[in-house]
């Protein structure tokens, strides 16, 4: 497999950024088409029940997608700067007790589900007539994530490696298998929803396989290695892990965002506007991981080049890295925004029917749920930033924000005071919210300093 050399401390700022964006983005956005095409194949051959059973169970893979996330990104903070410092074993250390330690917990989690289907879709908010098809879904999709959890850690690592091309086509590959079985088994095979589980699981195994194999036999300075079995290297293990997770932490909260996002959403749509609502909503969760990947590959590509030069101490090119980052978070969110905004029939209609009640519902609510793309997509560049330099109490509290402070008071508030309108504007107060938080405390250690 071919790897790219690349010098973190050295090669021009803009450059390695532009390296590291491109084939990040691409990569990123072939994730969230994963779910997305689902989305548009089971709309087509199911209906808008169908967007509304998967809706009711993204939340949960929100949140293994955010323990994969967070563990990759304080793991990849942690071995860049291990890196920097010439301690690669203690790196690729590092990297190994990440994987092992997010397959025991998606293993335990999915075990779990698979058990108790019914409980689980019940507990996540499945009226009686939507069910069956979230239990049907549920069933073919949950023995895959532990293929996504391994996915969403190997991503962080491979780029570290200075392999994101191979980290792209792991992405890539994944969609194009998605998107050629969804059309085989919903459309000949007419499976419904199963089918859509069954075609995703296989991509993302497929995904996930290629990038396992790239860290077991070829990666160039990251490969896996042998982990010991003792009391001392089990604490060890604790302690790396337990501090892993802690600068990774609002990785985690930033997915969660999204969790909450559809799990409440859900709750109030189905409150206001019944099963249709949920199907609105549903469309537009489909859409909301392309914003958030969006912030994400702007806040992975330059995670590596802050972390490593944050570890040699270089704070010029630390700053500037920061600065392409925030420029190129703004300038993607006006262009997400716009899209919003200009094109929602479109956009609708690729999932269902425009004549269709929930189709009707998105198309009204989609520019006002854009409104806080901008806020949204700098939000999640900061606190990507705040992790690179291993600051994880501002990174956290400003995720914890977002996701639950200002979103879940927002979605109970608006629509009382706006009504439908209200319940797709608690989105952007909150990321708008945040960012005056986000602005305010940088002034204020600016001032302080």
């Amino acid at each position: 497999m071919k790897r790219d050399a690349i010098d973190l401390k050295t090669v021009n700022v803009f450059t390695l950024f532009r390296r590291y964006f491109i084939p990040t983005l691409l990569g990123m956005l072939s994730m969230s088409a994963v779910t997305a095409i689902d989305g548009i194949f089971v709309g087509h051959g199911v209906g808008s029940d169908g967007i509304a059973a998967i809706n009711i169970l993204i939340p949960v893979l929100m949140f293994f997608t955010g323990v994969g996330l967070m563990v990759g990104a304080g793991c990849s903070v942690v071995a860049s700067i291990h890196l920097s410092r010439g301690k690669q074993n203690t790196a690729r250390i590092n990297v190994t007790q990440a994987l092992f330690f997010v397959t025991i917990i998606a293993a335990l989690l999915s075990f779990l589900m698979m058990i108790f289907p019914d409980d689980t879709a019940y507990l996540l908010g499945a009226s009686e007539h939507l069910r069956p098809m979230v239990t049907d879904y549920l069933l073919w999709f949950v023995p895959s994530w532990i293929f996504q959890i391994w996915i969403a850690v190997s991503l962080f690592i491979i780029r570290l490696d200075g392999a994101p091309k191979l980290a792209m086509f792991c992405s890539l590959v994944t969609a194009v298998i998605n998107v050629v079985l969804d059309w085989i088994f919903i459309f000949p095979f007419g499976w419904g929803v199963m089918g859509a589980a069954l075609a995703t699981s296989i991509s993302i195994i497929s995904g996930g396989i290629i990038a396992i194999l790239y860290l077991l036999f070829f990666a160039r300075r990251l490969r896996l290695y042998p982990l010991k079995w003792s009391v001392k290297s089990f604490r060890l293990f604790v302690r790396n892990i337990g501090y892993q997770c802690r600068i990774g932490s609002s990785a985690l909260l930033g997915e969660a965002t999204l969790a909450v996002l559809m799990f409440v959403g859900n709750q109030v749509f189905m409150h206001y506007l019944g099963d249709d609502g949920v199907g609105a909503f549903g469309i537009a969760c489909y859409y909301i991981p392309f914003v958030f990947m969006v912030g994400n590959a702007v806040a992975q590509s330059a995670q590596p080049i802050i972390s490593y030069n944050f570890g040699l101490g270089y704070r010029k090119r630390v700053t500037e890295a920061v600065r392409i980052a925030l420029l190129t978070a703004v300038l993607c969110g006006v262009v997400v925004t716009v899209v919003f905004v200009a094109c929602p029939d479109f956009l609708v209609g690729l999932f269902i029917d425009k004549d269709n009640v929930a189709a009707r519902i998105a198309i009204e609510g989609f520019p006002y749920f854009a409104i806080g793309f901008v806020c949204f997509i700098f939000n999640l560049t900061a606190v990507g930033y705040y992790q690179s330099v291993e600051r994880a109490r501002p990174a956290t509290w400003f995720a914890l924000l977002r996701g639950f402070i200002f979103l879940i008071p927002s979605f109970l508030i608006m629509p009382h005071m706006l009504g439908v309108e209200g319940i797709w504007l608690a989105l952007p107060l909150s990321e708008i919210m945040t960012t005056i938080a986000i602005i305010m405390f940088y002034y204020y250690r600016k001032m302080n300093d």
